[in-house]
């Protein structure tokens, strides 16, 4: 009996994406590869940013946070999702439901901070370039970090603390791939409307307001790059567009659900597709293959290598070619 609340539901029962043996080998071989993809990317980014010290700047500090951040937020779901969709019971236990919620919230609030960091970055890139290093020390760039993870925190207690009391005595069926607040309020024995309006005004107002933040940020960027250079705003697109592509394919999911966080559809489960496995591996690709930096310094990693190797192949124990 016994979920950590006293509740008689022990377990949820996740319906999932599909219930087509088709599709479901197809989303299973596609996510597989999706993830493949957010671990390699991410971790190859992390990797990078600490090996090249010409990434040592506030920028690329901020993206080896976010890539760590991604990988987490991708991993709080997808795998269990992989694993369900060839399986014909898919539950989840009281205590893993608990557990997931809170590191999507945690994780989620982690990744909102990050991205106002870079756009702060980016803002004083472009528009303050003379106090750019003195204004982004190794001081704030840390603060930043550090703020997020409280950020986070804070923004995932809030809710978890009133969940995890609720009393669930009836249905345990979750229609999505993830447990999440607004679906398991549904399943409690009680009017859950003021804790939809909880729901709402924190998670709602958070993605709503860091979103139109963003926003307004990169406008005033552009306007600012449109007035210095006399209306050609190609460079300062070519810098944003970047961070603006992951901060609308980020943020869309997220306040559809939250700001009306009771739909009727499913279709918030499909939504969230995005923020999982679309966003996590589209962060790696967008700031490696359109970043004039990180080409750079894949080329110096793949010179390096080939260096290491001819001076290991003529040491008195290397093997001869």
């Amino acid at each position: 009996m016994d979920g950590l609340n006293g509740s008689v539901i022990s377990e949820f029962v996740l319906l999932g994406l599909s219930s087509s043996w088709e599709t479901m080998v197809f989303l299973t071989v596609l996510f597989s590869l999706l993830y493949l993809g957010i671990i390699l990317g991410n971790l190859f980014i992390f990797v990078l940013v600490i090996l090249d010290s010409h990434l040592h700047s506030p920028m690329y500090f901020l993206l080896a946070n976010l890539s760590l951040i991604d990988l987490g937020v991708a991993s709080t779901t997808v795998p269990k999702m992989i694993r369900d969709l060839l399986n014909e019971h898919k539950r989840i236990s009281f205590q893993g439901c608990m557990t997931q919620i809170c590191f999507i919230h945690i994780l989620g609030g982690v990744e909102m901070v990050l991205l106002i960091g870079m756009a702060f970055d980016r803002y004083t890139a472009i528009c303050k370039p003379l106090h750019y290093l003195t204004i982004m020390n190794p001081k704030v760039c840390v603060s930043i970090v550090i703020t997020g993870w409280v950020t986070g925190v804070i923004h995932a207690m809030s809710q978890f603390s009133f969940v995890i009391n609720l009393p669930f005595c009836g249905p345990n069926k979750i229609d999505s791939f993830f447990c999440d607040f607004p679906r398991i309020i549904k399943l409690a024995c009680l009017d859950g409307y003021k804790f939809e309006f909880i729901i709402a005004a924190n998670s709602g107002f958070m993605s709503m307001g860091t979103f139109f933040l963003l926003i307004i940020s990169y406008a005033f960027i552009l306007v600012t790059v449109w007035k210095r250079s006399k209306g050609d705003l190609s460079k300062a697109f070519v810098t944003l567009s970047a961070h603006i592509t992951v901060v609308v394919l980020f943020f869309t999911p997220c306040m559809f659900l939250y700001v009306w966080p009771f739909p009727k559809s499913s279709l918030d489960k499909y939504l969230f597709i995005v923020d999982f496995a679309i966003t996590p591996i589209l962060n790696p690709a967008i700031y490696t293959l359109r970043n004039k930096d990180m080409k750079e310094a894949i080329k110096r990693l793949h010179k390096q290598r080939y260096f290491l190797k001819f001076c290991w192949s003529h040491m008195p124990w290397g093997f001869k070619s």
